[in-house]
Protein backbone atom coordinates (compact mmCIF):
# COMPACT_ATOMS: atom_id res chain seq x y z
CA UNK A 1 0.00 0.00 0.00
CA UNK A 2 1.02 3.42 -0.77
CA UNK A 3 2.24 5.13 2.19
CA UNK A 4 0.21 8.80 2.32
CA UNK A 5 0.16 10.41 5.29
CA UNK A 6 -2.55 12.34 6.93
CA UNK A 7 -2.88 16.21 5.80
CA UNK A 8 -4.77 18.69 4.13
CA UNK A 9 -6.84 17.62 0.86
CA UNK A 10 -4.34 19.38 -1.36
CA UNK A 11 -1.64 17.19 -0.42
CA UNK A 12 -3.44 14.00 -2.15
CA UNK A 13 -1.78 13.22 -5.45
CA UNK A 14 -4.95 13.58 -7.60
CA UNK A 15 -6.53 16.83 -7.33
CA UNK A 16 -9.75 17.13 -6.20
CA UNK A 17 -12.57 18.97 -7.61
CA UNK A 18 -12.35 22.50 -6.80
CA UNK A 19 -16.15 22.52 -5.48
CA UNK A 20 -15.37 19.47 -3.64
CA UNK A 21 -13.08 21.15 -1.95
CA UNK A 22 -15.87 24.13 -1.33
CA UNK A 23 -18.11 22.02 -0.10
CA UNK A 24 -15.16 20.49 2.53
CA UNK A 25 -14.33 23.94 3.87
CA UNK A 26 -18.31 24.58 4.16
CA UNK A 27 -18.29 21.30 6.18
CA UNK A 28 -15.26 22.63 7.93
CA UNK A 29 -13.13 19.60 7.17
CA UNK A 30 -9.62 21.04 6.23
CA UNK A 31 -7.55 18.00 6.62
CA UNK A 32 -8.06 13.96 6.31
CA UNK A 33 -8.30 11.78 8.65
CA UNK A 34 -5.87 8.63 8.31
CA UNK A 35 -8.26 6.73 7.18
CA UNK A 36 -9.62 9.23 4.24
CA UNK A 37 -5.91 9.68 3.24
CA UNK A 38 -5.25 5.86 2.92
CA UNK A 39 -8.51 4.94 1.11
CA UNK A 40 -9.07 7.91 -1.28
CA UNK A 41 -6.32 8.14 -3.46
CA UNK A 42 -6.28 4.36 -3.83
CA UNK A 43 -10.23 4.41 -4.99
CA UNK A 44 -9.55 7.12 -7.19
CA UNK A 45 -6.96 4.60 -8.79
CA UNK A 46 -9.71 1.83 -9.30
CA UNK A 47 -8.55 -0.41 -7.05
CA UNK A 48 -10.78 -1.84 -4.48
CA UNK A 49 -10.54 -0.94 -1.02
CA UNK A 50 -11.53 -2.65 2.32
CA UNK A 51 -10.84 -0.94 4.96
CA UNK A 52 -10.59 -0.95 8.80
CA UNK A 53 -10.62 1.79 10.91
CA UNK A 54 -12.24 2.38 14.24
CA UNK A 55 -16.02 4.26 14.44
CA UNK A 56 -16.18 8.24 14.64
CA UNK A 57 -12.58 8.21 12.08
CA UNK A 58 -14.62 9.44 8.91
CA UNK A 59 -14.87 6.58 6.90
CA UNK A 60 -18.22 8.15 5.06
CA UNK A 61 -15.82 11.03 3.43
CA UNK A 62 -13.65 8.32 2.69
CA UNK A 63 -16.13 6.79 0.10
CA UNK A 64 -18.29 9.79 -0.82
CA UNK A 65 -15.39 11.86 -1.76
CA UNK A 66 -13.49 9.32 -4.44
CA UNK A 67 -17.23 8.32 -6.11
CA UNK A 68 -18.04 11.82 -7.12
CA UNK A 69 -14.53 12.02 -8.36
CA UNK A 70 -14.95 9.09 -10.28
CA UNK A 71 -18.39 10.01 -12.06
CA UNK A 72 -16.70 13.65 -12.48
CA UNK A 73 -14.09 11.74 -14.35
CA UNK A 74 -16.31 9.96 -16.78
CA UNK A 75 -15.90 10.46 -20.51
CA UNK A 76 -19.73 9.74 -21.32
CA UNK A 77 -21.87 11.70 -18.70
CA UNK A 78 -24.49 9.38 -16.95
CA UNK A 79 -28.48 9.59 -18.02
CA UNK A 80 -31.07 10.59 -15.96
CA UNK A 81 -31.95 6.99 -15.23
CA UNK A 82 -28.49 5.67 -14.76
CA UNK A 83 -26.96 4.51 -12.20
CA UNK A 84 -23.30 5.21 -11.57
CA UNK A 85 -23.04 4.43 -7.55
CA UNK A 86 -24.83 2.53 -4.99
CA UNK A 87 -23.78 2.74 -1.46
CA UNK A 88 -25.45 0.23 1.01
CA UNK A 89 -25.93 0.54 4.81
CA UNK A 90 -27.05 -1.76 7.26
CA UNK A 91 -29.79 0.83 8.62
CA UNK A 92 -31.82 3.67 7.62
CA UNK A 93 -30.92 5.83 9.82
CA UNK A 94 -27.11 5.41 8.75
CA UNK A 95 -28.27 5.68 5.38
CA UNK A 96 -29.98 9.04 5.82
CA UNK A 97 -27.21 10.50 6.95
CA UNK A 98 -24.96 9.35 4.69
CA UNK A 99 -27.71 10.82 1.82
CA UNK A 100 -27.24 13.87 3.79
CA UNK A 101 -23.30 13.99 3.50
CA UNK A 102 -23.76 13.35 0.32
CA UNK A 103 -26.19 15.88 -0.80
CA UNK A 104 -23.42 18.61 0.60
CA UNK A 105 -21.76 17.79 -1.96
CA UNK A 106 -24.03 17.12 -5.05
CA UNK A 107 -25.76 20.60 -4.45
CA UNK A 108 -22.75 21.87 -6.41
CA UNK A 109 -23.52 19.35 -9.03
CA UNK A 110 -26.78 19.62 -10.53
CA UNK A 111 -25.48 16.72 -12.80
CA UNK A 112 -26.12 14.14 -10.62
CA UNK A 113 -29.28 13.40 -8.70
CA UNK A 114 -29.32 11.09 -6.02
CA UNK A 115 -31.94 8.92 -4.28
CA UNK A 116 -32.53 7.40 -0.77
CA UNK A 117 -34.40 4.28 -1.05
CA UNK A 118 -35.17 2.58 2.72
CA UNK A 119 -37.62 1.20 4.70
CA UNK A 120 -40.65 2.46 6.26
CA UNK A 121 -41.66 3.93 2.75
CA UNK A 122 -43.87 2.97 0.17
CA UNK A 123 -42.34 1.13 -2.59
CA UNK A 124 -44.49 2.70 -5.55
CA UNK A 125 -43.25 6.11 -4.11
CA UNK A 126 -39.55 5.20 -4.39
CA UNK A 127 -40.43 4.17 -8.34
CA UNK A 128 -41.90 6.91 -8.90
CA UNK A 129 -39.42 9.19 -8.15
CA UNK A 130 -36.59 6.93 -9.69
CA UNK A 131 -38.43 7.49 -12.85
CA UNK A 132 -39.36 11.44 -12.82
CA UNK A 133 -35.80 12.58 -11.03
CA UNK A 134 -33.57 9.40 -12.01
CA UNK A 135 -30.78 8.62 -9.72
CA UNK A 136 -27.18 8.09 -10.63
CA UNK A 137 -26.35 7.79 -6.70
CA UNK A 138 -28.18 5.55 -4.94
CA UNK A 139 -28.03 5.41 -0.84
CA UNK A 140 -29.97 2.19 0.38
CA UNK A 141 -30.35 -0.56 2.74
CA UNK A 142 -30.16 -4.18 1.69
CA UNK A 143 -33.49 -5.17 1.68
CA UNK A 144 -35.23 -2.36 0.01
CA UNK A 145 -32.78 -2.50 -2.85
CA UNK A 146 -33.26 -6.32 -3.37
CA UNK A 147 -37.17 -5.48 -3.68
CA UNK A 148 -36.18 -2.61 -6.72
CA UNK A 149 -34.32 -5.25 -8.23
CA UNK A 150 -37.35 -7.68 -8.52
CA UNK A 151 -39.59 -5.38 -9.05
CA UNK A 152 -41.35 -5.06 -11.98
CA UNK A 153 -45.15 -4.54 -11.73
CA UNK A 154 -44.29 -0.77 -12.12
CA UNK A 155 -41.84 -1.05 -15.06
CA UNK A 156 -38.58 -0.58 -13.45
CA UNK A 157 -35.91 -2.60 -14.30
CA UNK A 158 -32.90 -1.67 -12.23
CA UNK A 159 -30.96 -3.98 -13.66
CA UNK A 160 -30.69 -2.78 -16.63
CA UNK A 161 -30.33 0.68 -15.39
CA UNK A 162 -27.28 -0.62 -13.07
CA UNK A 163 -25.27 -1.73 -16.49
CA UNK A 164 -23.55 1.54 -16.25
CA UNK A 165 -22.60 1.39 -12.38
CA UNK A 166 -18.84 2.68 -11.41
CA UNK A 167 -18.72 2.14 -7.84
CA UNK A 168 -20.31 0.23 -5.09
CA UNK A 169 -19.79 0.63 -1.68
CA UNK A 170 -20.83 -1.82 1.46
CA UNK A 171 -20.66 0.79 4.65
CA UNK A 172 -20.80 -1.14 7.91
CA UNK A 173 -19.97 -4.09 6.24
CA UNK A 174 -19.66 -6.55 9.28
CA UNK A 175 -23.41 -5.24 10.61
CA UNK A 176 -24.57 -6.14 6.84
CA UNK A 177 -24.02 -9.53 8.02
CA UNK A 178 -24.88 -9.23 11.57
CA UNK A 179 -28.20 -8.42 10.65
CA UNK A 180 -28.77 -11.16 8.41
CA UNK A 181 -28.44 -9.22 5.04
CA UNK A 182 -25.95 -12.08 4.08
CA UNK A 183 -28.65 -13.22 0.98
CA UNK A 184 -29.51 -9.70 0.13
CA UNK A 185 -25.63 -8.45 -0.60
CA UNK A 186 -25.08 -11.48 -2.63
CA UNK A 187 -28.80 -11.23 -4.94
CA UNK A 188 -27.68 -7.55 -5.23
CA UNK A 189 -23.99 -8.70 -6.60
CA UNK A 190 -26.16 -11.03 -8.93
CA UNK A 191 -27.45 -8.02 -10.74
CA UNK A 192 -24.48 -5.58 -10.67
CA UNK A 193 -21.47 -5.53 -13.43
CA UNK A 194 -17.98 -7.19 -12.55
CA UNK A 195 -16.31 -4.23 -14.12
CA UNK A 196 -16.42 -1.86 -11.03
CA UNK A 197 -14.93 -0.25 -8.57
CA UNK A 198 -16.06 -1.86 -4.54
CA UNK A 199 -15.05 -0.23 -1.67
CA UNK A 200 -15.90 -2.34 2.02
CA UNK A 201 -16.06 -0.30 4.92
CA UNK A 202 -15.88 -1.24 8.72
CA UNK A 203 -14.92 -0.81 12.32
CA UNK A 204 -13.91 -4.70 12.36
CA UNK A 205 -13.01 -6.93 10.53
CA UNK A 206 -15.32 -10.57 11.13
CA UNK A 207 -14.61 -13.85 9.30
CA UNK A 208 -17.68 -13.22 7.44
CA UNK A 209 -16.49 -10.02 6.08
CA UNK A 210 -13.66 -11.52 4.67
CA UNK A 211 -15.68 -14.10 3.05
CA UNK A 212 -17.92 -10.95 1.66
CA UNK A 213 -14.29 -9.57 0.83
CA UNK A 214 -13.21 -12.75 -1.33
CA UNK A 215 -16.83 -12.86 -3.09
CA UNK A 216 -17.08 -9.09 -4.10
CA UNK A 217 -13.95 -7.17 -4.50
CA UNK A 218 -11.43 -8.27 -7.02
CA UNK A 219 -7.72 -7.92 -5.44
CA UNK A 220 -8.79 -5.81 -3.05
CA UNK A 221 -5.91 -3.55 -1.02
CA UNK A 222 -6.56 -3.99 2.95
CA UNK A 223 -6.35 -1.14 4.57
CA UNK A 224 -6.15 -0.87 8.75
CA UNK A 225 -5.91 2.81 10.57
CA UNK A 226 -5.15 2.44 14.01
CA UNK A 227 -5.47 5.55 16.74
CA UNK A 228 -2.46 7.60 17.14
CA UNK A 229 -0.36 6.58 20.29
CA UNK A 230 -1.94 3.28 19.51
CA UNK A 231 0.76 0.75 19.26
CA UNK A 232 1.13 -1.35 15.62
CA UNK A 233 0.38 -4.40 17.76
CA UNK A 234 -2.40 -3.69 19.72
CA UNK A 235 -5.90 -3.47 17.72
CA UNK A 236 -7.76 -0.95 20.13
CA UNK A 237 -11.26 -0.51 18.40
CA UNK A 238 -12.29 2.58 20.34
CA UNK A 239 -10.98 6.38 19.69
CA UNK A 240 -8.41 7.55 22.09
CA UNK A 241 -10.00 10.29 23.22
CA UNK A 242 -13.04 8.25 24.70
CA UNK A 243 -12.57 7.53 28.39
CA UNK A 244 -14.42 4.21 28.72
CA UNK A 245 -16.05 3.37 32.88
CA UNK A 246 -17.80 0.86 33.96
CA UNK A 247 -20.36 0.18 37.33
CA UNK A 248 -20.57 -2.68 38.99
CA UNK A 249 -24.52 -2.79 40.68
CA UNK A 250 -26.84 -5.10 41.75
CA UNK A 251 -29.76 -5.39 39.59
CA UNK A 252 -32.54 -4.10 41.87
CA UNK A 253 -29.95 -0.86 42.52
CA UNK A 254 -29.46 -0.02 38.89
CA UNK A 255 -31.88 2.09 37.80
CA UNK A 256 -32.06 4.59 41.04
CA UNK A 257 -28.10 4.59 39.96
CA UNK A 258 -28.86 5.68 36.12
CA UNK A 259 -31.64 8.04 37.09
CA UNK A 260 -29.42 9.89 39.61
CA UNK A 261 -26.63 10.38 36.74
CA UNK A 262 -28.72 11.83 34.24
CA UNK A 263 -30.69 14.22 36.72
CA UNK A 264 -27.05 15.56 37.90
CA UNK A 265 -25.84 15.85 33.68
CA UNK A 266 -29.24 17.61 32.15
CA UNK A 267 -27.40 19.95 30.34
CA UNK A 268 -25.61 17.03 28.46
CA UNK A 269 -26.77 14.95 25.56
CA UNK A 270 -26.88 11.01 25.60
CA UNK A 271 -27.69 7.57 24.13
CA UNK A 272 -28.86 5.19 26.72
CA UNK A 273 -28.57 1.58 25.44
CA UNK A 274 -31.05 -1.25 26.03
CA UNK A 275 -30.98 -4.72 24.97
CA UNK A 276 -34.48 -5.16 23.56
CA UNK A 277 -37.44 -2.94 21.89
CA UNK A 278 -39.96 -3.83 24.45
CA UNK A 279 -37.16 -2.51 27.21
CA UNK A 280 -37.34 0.65 25.27
CA UNK A 281 -40.84 0.96 25.53
CA UNK A 282 -40.62 0.38 29.56
CA UNK A 283 -37.86 2.92 30.76
CA UNK A 284 -38.42 5.15 28.14
CA UNK A 285 -41.80 5.80 29.60
CA UNK A 286 -40.45 5.74 33.17
CA UNK A 287 -37.40 7.97 32.30
CA UNK A 288 -40.39 10.80 31.40
CA UNK A 289 -42.24 10.57 34.34
CA UNK A 290 -38.92 10.80 36.41
CA UNK A 291 -36.51 12.72 34.76
CA UNK A 292 -37.70 16.18 34.24
CA UNK A 293 -36.75 19.22 32.34
CA UNK A 294 -35.20 17.04 29.71
CA UNK A 295 -36.27 15.92 26.69
CA UNK A 296 -36.58 11.92 26.39
CA UNK A 297 -37.23 10.26 22.91
CA UNK A 298 -36.93 6.98 22.21
CA UNK A 299 -36.09 4.66 19.11
CA UNK A 300 -36.35 0.98 18.02
CA UNK A 301 -35.97 -1.34 15.20
CA UNK A 302 -39.75 -2.02 16.33
CA UNK A 303 -40.94 1.41 14.78
CA UNK A 304 -41.99 1.91 11.36
CA UNK A 305 -42.66 5.50 10.80
CA UNK A 306 -41.84 7.25 13.20
CA UNK A 307 -38.03 6.21 13.42
CA UNK A 308 -36.31 8.89 10.56
CA UNK A 309 -38.52 11.58 12.17
CA UNK A 310 -37.10 11.17 15.93
CA UNK A 311 -33.28 10.33 14.87
CA UNK A 312 -33.52 13.92 12.97
CA UNK A 313 -35.16 15.91 15.44
CA UNK A 314 -32.40 13.96 18.13
CA UNK A 315 -29.63 15.33 16.03
CA UNK A 316 -30.84 18.92 16.61
CA UNK A 317 -30.72 18.94 19.71
CA UNK A 318 -28.43 20.93 22.32
CA UNK A 319 -29.10 17.77 24.81
CA UNK A 320 -31.39 15.79 25.68
CA UNK A 321 -31.56 11.66 26.08
CA UNK A 322 -32.44 9.20 23.63
CA UNK A 323 -33.49 5.95 24.33
CA UNK A 324 -32.70 3.02 22.15
CA UNK A 325 -31.67 -0.70 21.05
CA UNK A 326 -28.74 -1.35 18.97
CA UNK A 327 -30.37 -0.04 15.94
CA UNK A 328 -28.51 3.53 16.79
CA UNK A 329 -25.13 1.50 17.49
CA UNK A 330 -23.43 1.66 14.48
CA UNK A 331 -22.07 4.45 11.93
CA UNK A 332 -24.92 6.69 13.16
CA UNK A 333 -23.17 10.65 13.67
CA UNK A 334 -24.90 12.32 15.82
CA UNK A 335 -23.32 15.70 17.12
CA UNK A 336 -21.55 16.32 20.36
CA UNK A 337 -23.18 13.29 22.78
CA UNK A 338 -21.48 13.51 25.58
CA UNK A 339 -22.47 10.23 27.40
CA UNK A 340 -22.90 7.13 26.04
CA UNK A 341 -24.92 4.40 28.77
CA UNK A 342 -25.23 0.90 28.69
CA UNK A 343 -27.79 -0.24 30.51
CA UNK A 344 -28.02 -2.99 29.45
CA UNK A 345 -24.38 -4.94 27.73
CA UNK A 346 -24.70 -5.67 24.05
CA UNK A 347 -25.17 -9.64 23.02
CA UNK A 348 -21.62 -9.15 21.32
CA UNK A 349 -18.15 -7.36 22.13
CA UNK A 350 -17.70 -6.09 18.70
CA UNK A 351 -21.52 -3.81 19.64
CA UNK A 352 -20.03 -2.84 22.50
CA UNK A 353 -17.55 -1.22 20.23
CA UNK A 354 -20.24 0.25 18.07
CA UNK A 355 -22.15 1.47 20.86
CA UNK A 356 -19.16 3.07 22.07
CA UNK A 357 -18.22 4.69 18.84
CA UNK A 358 -21.35 7.34 19.30
CA UNK A 359 -19.58 9.64 21.00
CA UNK A 360 -15.87 10.75 21.16
CA UNK A 361 -15.94 10.97 17.20
CA UNK A 362 -13.90 12.82 14.85
CA UNK A 363 -11.23 14.05 17.19
CA UNK A 364 -14.01 14.66 19.91
CA UNK A 365 -13.72 13.53 23.00
CA UNK A 366 -16.50 11.28 24.77
CA UNK A 367 -17.25 9.05 27.88
CA UNK A 368 -19.09 5.90 28.15
CA UNK A 369 -20.15 3.55 31.06
CA UNK A 370 -21.60 0.18 30.88
CA UNK A 371 -23.56 -1.06 33.74
CA UNK A 372 -22.51 -4.44 35.12
CA UNK A 373 -23.85 -6.97 37.15
CA UNK A 374 -22.09 -8.60 40.25
CA UNK A 375 -21.42 -11.39 38.37
CA UNK A 376 -20.70 -10.11 35.29
CA UNK A 377 -17.97 -7.99 36.53
CA UNK A 378 -15.09 -10.39 34.50
CA UNK A 379 -16.37 -8.90 31.22
CA UNK A 380 -14.57 -5.74 31.74
CA UNK A 381 -11.41 -8.33 31.29
CA UNK A 382 -12.72 -9.66 28.27
CA UNK A 383 -13.30 -6.82 26.39
CA UNK A 384 -9.78 -5.43 27.49
CA UNK A 385 -8.74 -9.15 26.04
CA UNK A 386 -10.81 -9.46 23.20
CA UNK A 387 -11.48 -6.09 21.47
CA UNK A 388 -8.53 -4.13 23.27
CA UNK A 389 -10.71 -1.75 24.83
CA UNK A 390 -9.88 -0.82 28.45
CA UNK A 391 -11.75 0.54 31.05
CA UNK A 392 -12.29 2.14 34.15
CA UNK A 393 -14.41 1.36 37.13
CA UNK A 394 -16.66 4.22 38.46
CA UNK A 395 -18.13 3.69 42.09
CA UNK A 396 -21.35 3.74 43.06
CA UNK A 397 -22.74 7.49 43.09
CA UNK A 398 -24.89 8.29 46.78
CA UNK A 399 -27.84 9.30 47.92
CA UNK A 400 -29.41 7.84 45.12
CA UNK A 401 -33.18 7.40 46.51
CA UNK A 402 -35.61 4.45 45.94
CA UNK A 403 -37.39 5.98 43.24
CA UNK A 404 -38.55 1.89 42.52
CA UNK A 405 -41.59 2.27 44.30
CA UNK A 406 -42.47 5.46 42.10
CA UNK A 407 -42.28 2.96 39.23
CA UNK A 408 -44.57 0.59 40.75
CA UNK A 409 -47.70 3.23 41.32
CA UNK A 410 -47.09 4.08 37.44
CA UNK A 411 -47.91 0.48 37.03
CA UNK A 412 -50.89 0.22 39.41
CA UNK A 413 -51.98 3.32 38.00
CA UNK A 414 -51.72 2.38 34.80
CA UNK A 415 -52.20 -0.63 33.24
CA UNK A 416 -50.39 0.27 29.68
CA UNK A 417 -47.17 0.82 32.13
CA UNK A 418 -47.77 -2.61 33.86
CA UNK A 419 -47.85 -4.23 30.62
CA UNK A 420 -45.09 -2.94 29.35
CA UNK A 421 -43.23 -4.00 32.41
CA UNK A 422 -44.20 -7.34 32.07
CA UNK A 423 -42.76 -7.28 28.76
CA UNK A 424 -39.75 -5.53 29.62
CA UNK A 425 -38.69 -8.37 31.70
CA UNK A 426 -39.60 -11.06 29.46
CA UNK A 427 -37.94 -9.58 26.56
CA UNK A 428 -34.65 -9.11 28.92
CA UNK A 429 -34.64 -12.63 30.39
CA UNK A 430 -35.15 -14.01 26.66
CA UNK A 431 -32.12 -11.66 25.34
CA UNK A 432 -30.32 -12.50 27.99
CA UNK A 433 -30.07 -15.97 27.58
CA UNK A 434 -29.10 -15.71 23.85
CA UNK A 435 -25.76 -13.55 24.79
CA UNK A 436 -22.78 -14.47 22.39
CA UNK A 437 -20.90 -14.68 25.95
CA UNK A 438 -22.69 -17.33 27.04
CA UNK A 439 -19.26 -18.33 30.07
CA UNK A 440 -20.01 -14.51 31.77
CA UNK A 441 -23.79 -14.07 31.21
CA UNK A 442 -25.22 -17.19 32.57
CA UNK A 443 -29.13 -17.42 32.62
CA UNK A 444 -28.80 -20.08 35.66
CA UNK A 445 -26.31 -17.38 37.76
CA UNK A 446 -29.18 -14.59 37.48
CA UNK A 447 -30.62 -13.22 40.29
CA UNK A 448 -34.61 -13.14 39.06
CA UNK A 449 -36.16 -11.47 42.21
CA UNK A 450 -33.19 -9.02 42.05
CA UNK A 451 -34.49 -8.65 38.30
CA UNK A 452 -38.02 -8.30 38.77
CA UNK A 453 -37.66 -5.63 41.93
CA UNK A 454 -35.13 -3.85 39.23
CA UNK A 455 -38.24 -3.86 36.82
CA UNK A 456 -40.06 -2.71 39.48
CA UNK A 457 -42.68 -5.61 38.58
CA UNK A 458 -46.06 -6.31 40.92
CA UNK A 459 -45.92 -9.78 40.18
CA UNK A 460 -43.76 -12.05 38.48
CA UNK A 461 -44.44 -12.90 34.81
CA UNK A 462 -45.80 -16.73 33.64
CA UNK A 463 -42.95 -17.71 31.57
CA UNK A 464 -40.63 -21.06 30.87
CA UNK A 465 -37.29 -19.88 31.62
CA UNK A 466 -39.10 -19.54 35.68
CA UNK A 467 -40.90 -22.94 36.06
CA UNK A 468 -40.79 -24.49 38.84
CA UNK A 469 -38.99 -21.60 40.20
CA UNK A 470 -39.30 -20.52 43.69
CA UNK A 471 -38.56 -16.45 44.23
CA UNK A 472 -39.21 -16.17 48.46
CA UNK A 473 -36.94 -13.07 48.03
CA UNK A 474 -39.77 -11.10 45.68
CA UNK A 475 -42.75 -9.90 47.48
CA UNK A 476 -45.28 -9.60 44.87
CA UNK A 477 -47.77 -6.54 45.59
CA UNK A 478 -51.00 -7.44 46.94
CA UNK A 479 -53.10 -6.46 44.44
CA UNK A 480 -55.63 -7.89 41.70
CA UNK A 481 -53.66 -7.09 38.66
CA UNK A 482 -56.52 -8.15 36.26
CA UNK A 483 -58.59 -5.00 37.75
CA UNK A 484 -55.99 -2.79 37.15
CA UNK A 485 -57.48 0.27 34.19
CA UNK A 486 -55.96 1.85 31.47
CA UNK A 487 -55.08 5.37 32.02
CA UNK A 488 -56.55 5.79 28.21
CA UNK A 489 -59.90 5.93 28.74
CA UNK A 490 -60.38 4.49 25.54
CA UNK A 491 -58.39 1.50 25.36
CA UNK A 492 -60.03 0.47 28.82
CA UNK A 493 -63.22 0.80 27.44
CA UNK A 494 -62.25 -1.34 24.52
CA UNK A 495 -60.78 -3.73 27.60
CA UNK A 496 -63.74 -4.35 29.15
CA UNK A 497 -65.63 -5.33 26.05
CA UNK A 498 -63.40 -7.68 25.34
CA UNK A 499 -63.63 -8.81 28.69
CA UNK A 500 -67.11 -9.14 28.42
CA UNK A 501 -66.62 -10.77 25.44
CA UNK A 502 -64.02 -13.49 26.45
CA UNK A 503 -66.69 -14.20 29.39
CA UNK A 504 -69.60 -14.35 26.90
CA UNK A 505 -67.47 -16.77 25.05
CA UNK A 506 -66.33 -18.84 28.24
CA UNK A 507 -69.66 -19.37 29.16
CA UNK A 508 -70.64 -20.83 25.92
CA UNK A 509 -67.95 -22.56 25.69
CA UNK A 510 -68.33 -24.60 29.10
CA UNK A 511 -71.80 -25.58 27.81
CA UNK A 512 -70.23 -26.68 24.36
CA UNK A 513 -67.30 -28.43 26.45
CA UNK A 514 -70.13 -30.72 28.74
CA UNK A 515 -71.40 -31.94 24.92
CA UNK A 516 -68.07 -32.68 23.68
CA UNK A 517 -67.30 -34.96 26.24
CA UNK A 518 -70.56 -36.83 25.45
CA UNK A 519 -69.70 -36.74 21.69
CA UNK A 520 -66.13 -37.67 22.32
CA UNK A 521 -67.02 -40.86 24.89
CA UNK A 522 -69.00 -42.09 22.31
CA UNK A 523 -66.48 -40.99 19.12
CA UNK A 524 -63.89 -43.40 21.78
CA UNK A 525 -66.35 -46.32 21.70
CA UNK A 526 -66.68 -45.99 17.88
CA UNK A 527 -62.86 -45.92 18.02
CA UNK A 528 -62.73 -48.78 19.81
CA UNK A 529 -65.50 -51.19 18.02
CA UNK A 530 -64.11 -50.17 14.74
CA UNK A 531 -60.04 -51.33 15.71
CA UNK A 532 -62.31 -54.73 17.37
CA UNK A 533 -63.50 -55.08 13.81
CA UNK A 534 -60.25 -54.34 12.20
CA UNK A 535 -58.64 -56.97 14.23
CA UNK A 536 -60.96 -59.68 13.51
CA UNK A 537 -61.27 -58.94 10.03
CA UNK A 538 -57.39 -59.56 10.64
CA UNK A 539 -58.25 -63.23 12.11
CA UNK A 540 -60.34 -63.84 9.33
CA UNK A 541 -57.75 -62.96 6.72
CA UNK A 542 -54.92 -65.33 8.28
CA UNK A 543 -57.44 -68.25 8.67
CA UNK A 544 -58.66 -67.83 5.18
CA UNK A 545 -54.74 -68.62 3.98
CA UNK A 546 -55.06 -71.57 6.49
CA UNK A 547 -57.76 -72.65 5.36
CA UNK A 548 -56.65 -72.71 1.16
CA UNK A 549 -53.31 -74.38 2.16
CA UNK A 550 -55.56 -76.77 3.93
CA UNK A 551 -57.78 -77.37 0.77
CA UNK A 552 -55.16 -78.11 -0.89
CA UNK A 553 -53.20 -80.56 1.92
CA UNK A 554 -56.53 -82.35 1.85
CA UNK A 555 -57.15 -82.85 -2.57
CA UNK A 556 -53.03 -84.01 -2.52
CA UNK A 557 -54.36 -86.90 0.40
CA UNK A 558 -57.33 -87.69 -1.77
CA UNK A 559 -55.00 -88.58 -4.96
CA UNK A 560 -52.96 -90.47 -2.99
CA UNK A 561 -56.00 -92.67 -1.76
CA UNK A 562 -56.97 -92.61 -5.26
CA UNK A 563 -53.33 -94.00 -6.19
CA UNK A 564 -53.08 -96.19 -3.84
CA UNK A 565 -56.44 -98.19 -3.79
CA UNK A 566 -55.55 -98.45 -8.22
CA UNK A 567 -58.21 -95.75 -9.15
CA UNK A 568 -55.55 -93.63 -10.96
CA UNK A 569 -52.42 -94.48 -12.40
CA UNK A 570 -48.78 -92.64 -11.25
CA UNK A 571 -48.88 -90.44 -14.53
CA UNK A 572 -51.79 -89.35 -13.09
CA UNK A 573 -51.24 -88.79 -9.49
CA UNK A 574 -48.21 -86.94 -10.40
CA UNK A 575 -50.51 -85.09 -13.05
CA UNK A 576 -52.83 -83.54 -10.16
CA UNK A 577 -50.03 -82.71 -8.11
CA UNK A 578 -48.82 -80.73 -10.87
CA UNK A 579 -52.08 -79.33 -11.23
CA UNK A 580 -52.65 -77.87 -7.46
CA UNK A 581 -49.99 -75.36 -7.67
CA UNK A 582 -46.86 -77.43 -5.87
CA UNK A 583 -44.69 -78.08 -8.98
CA UNK A 584 -42.22 -80.80 -7.75
CA UNK A 585 -44.20 -81.52 -4.60
CA UNK A 586 -43.24 -85.08 -3.08
CA UNK A 587 -44.75 -86.88 -0.82
CA UNK A 588 -42.51 -86.11 1.56
CA UNK A 589 -43.28 -82.08 1.57
CA UNK A 590 -46.41 -83.14 2.87
CA UNK A 591 -45.52 -85.32 5.41
CA UNK A 592 -46.69 -88.26 3.96
CA UNK A 593 -43.95 -91.28 3.80
CA UNK A 594 -42.76 -92.16 0.17
CA UNK A 595 -44.71 -93.91 -2.14
CA UNK A 596 -42.20 -96.80 -2.81
CA UNK A 597 -41.86 -98.00 0.50
CA UNK A 598 -45.78 -97.86 1.88
CA UNK A 599 -46.14 -99.97 -1.06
Amino acid sequence: MEHVTEGSWESLPTQLHPQVLGALGQLGFPHMTPVQSATIPLFMKNKDVAAEAVTGSGKTLAFVIPILEILLRREEKLKKNQVGAIIITPTRELAIQVDEVLAHFTKSFPQFSQILWIGGRNPADDVSRFKEQGGNIIVATPGRLEDMFRRKVEGLDLASCVKSLEVLVLDEADRLLDMGFEASINTILEFLPKQRRTGLFSATQTQEVESLVRAGLRNPVRISVKEKGVAASSTQKTPSRLENYYMVCKADEKFNQLVHFLRNHKQEKHLIFFSTCACVEYYGKALEALVKSVKIMCIHGKMKHKRNKIFMEFRKLQSGILVCTDVMARGIDIPEVNWVLQYDPPSSASAFVHRCGRTARIGHGGSALVFLLPMEESYVTFLEINQKCPLQEMKLQKNTGDLLPKLKSMALADRAVFEKGMKAFVSYVQAYAKHECNLIFRLKDLDFASLARGFALLRMPKMPELRGRQFPDFVPADVNTDIIPFKDKIREKQRQKLLERQRKEKRENEGRKNIKNKAWSKQKAKKEKKKRMNEKRKREEGSDIEDEDMEELLNDTRLLKKFKKGKITEEEFEKGLFSSGKGTVTTADLGIPDLEEDC
